[in-house]
């Protein structure tokens, strides 16, 4: 059995935590998290009795092979090199870190440790997702030159980190947006970003005035607290030609919130988000063509089963992990250099 622990376990948590109970080869020994009284709630509900405040003890137990790392961002880096070091395999959640040089850190970490550091892009474990990558991969749609991804909110910031720029590195595009451009770069096959060109936008604040509509508010919520963006656009171009563009948003005039990603080959076309839907061309005619799953839409709960799976499998050697720390690395690229064009009006060269 892969012993493992969890550290920080606020409410992406819980998408870490079910899985590894479910998990035949996996036992979830151990919890961490600095607020007491929720380590000894979640303890309770999950029955793990070996409870940490601070996690450099978690890690000096040598019962526990592997951790979760499902802290604020600013701590990814820090806990995750740490749990390297000490011998642990690692699922970080996303962002890999706040910036290019701890990214780096930990990829140089992960190499020397010889552990299986993986990245906690989701969206690339969906079973949408994993499908069209096959799809992909026999080339079913050749190469793919353009990706347009949004992932729009209209409600408001969800307040508590989220809204603190030094715990959480910006807002919906690092939080949001690092989805978006992960699936459509994974998609188009991992190409190498060579410029960018972005935007963010802080022109509505959280709208904690907003009645008679309820959406997610984070732990520690408050109002007045809000530094980061509400909404960015970026234009993310390739060394192959290819070109990306996305945009998200917190908050947004917007009718109703929307997700879409879709992608466009010189033999096919696809669309991940809303639906699952792929698009050809055969005997002159254009097809719209709809695969037979259970559910065509992202399914958040078995994603993560699926990323939790995977990352126990990579663990005990099985596999390969899809979400290696240098993919980590280049994400965390095109995010800060978002943010850079954004706040010196250019185009950024990578």
């Amino acid at each position: 059995m892969l012993k493992v622990g969890v550290i920080g376990v606020g409410t992406i948590s819980e998408f870490h935590i079910k899985p590894y109970l479910e998990n035949g080869e996996a036992d979830l020994v151990a919890l961490c998290d600095c607020n007491q009284k929720r380590l000894n709630e979640k303890g309770e509900l999950y029955g793990v009795t070996q409870l940490y405040r601070d996690y450099q003890q978690l890690l000096q137990n040598d019962e526990i092979d592997a951790v979760s790392v499902c802290t604020w961002n600013n701590t990814h880096a820090e806990i995750a090199i740490a749990a390297l070091e000490a011998g642990k395999h690692v699922l970080v959640e996303k962002p890999l870190s706040m910036t290019i040089e701890e990214a780096l850190e930990i990829e140089a970490a992960a190499k020397k440790s010889g552990k299986v550091l993986q990245v906690g892009f989701v969206r690339r474990h969906g079973d949408n997702a994993r499908l069209l990558k096959t799809f992909i991969d026999n080339g079913e749609l050749g190469e793919i030159y353009y990706a347009k991804a949004s992932c729009l909110r209209r409600l408001g910031n969800p307040g508590g980190w989220f809204s603190d720029i030094s715990k959480s590195g910006g807002g919906p595009l690092i939080d949001l947006g690092v989805h978006m451009i992960d699936i459509c770069w994974y998609m188009m096959g991992k190409p190498r970003p060579v410029s960018v060109s972005g935007n963010t936008y802080s022109r509505l604040g959280n709208r904690s005035h907003i009645e008679n509509l309820s959406f997610y508010q984070a732990a520690d919520y408050d109002p007045k607290l809000n530094d980061v963006e509400d909404l960015t656009n970026a234009l993310i171009r390739f060394e192959n030609d290819a070109s990306l563009f996305v945009d998200v948003s917190f908050t947004l005039q917007a009718k109703k919130d929307e997700v879409n990603v879709k992608l466009y080959g010189d033999k096919g076309g696809a669309e991940i988000e809303p639906e699952l839907a792929l698009v050809t061309e055969k005997h002159n005619t254009i097809l719209n063509v709809t695969p037979q799953l259970d559910t065509l839409k992202f399914d958040v709960h078995k994603a993560f089963a699926n990323e939790i799976n995977h990352f126990v499998e990579c663990s005990k050697g099985y596999k390969e992990t899809i979400a290696p720390a240098i993919d980590g690395v280049q994400v965390m690229k095109m995010l800060n250099a978002v943010y850079e064009s954004a706040k010196n009006n250019k185009e950024v060269y990578l």
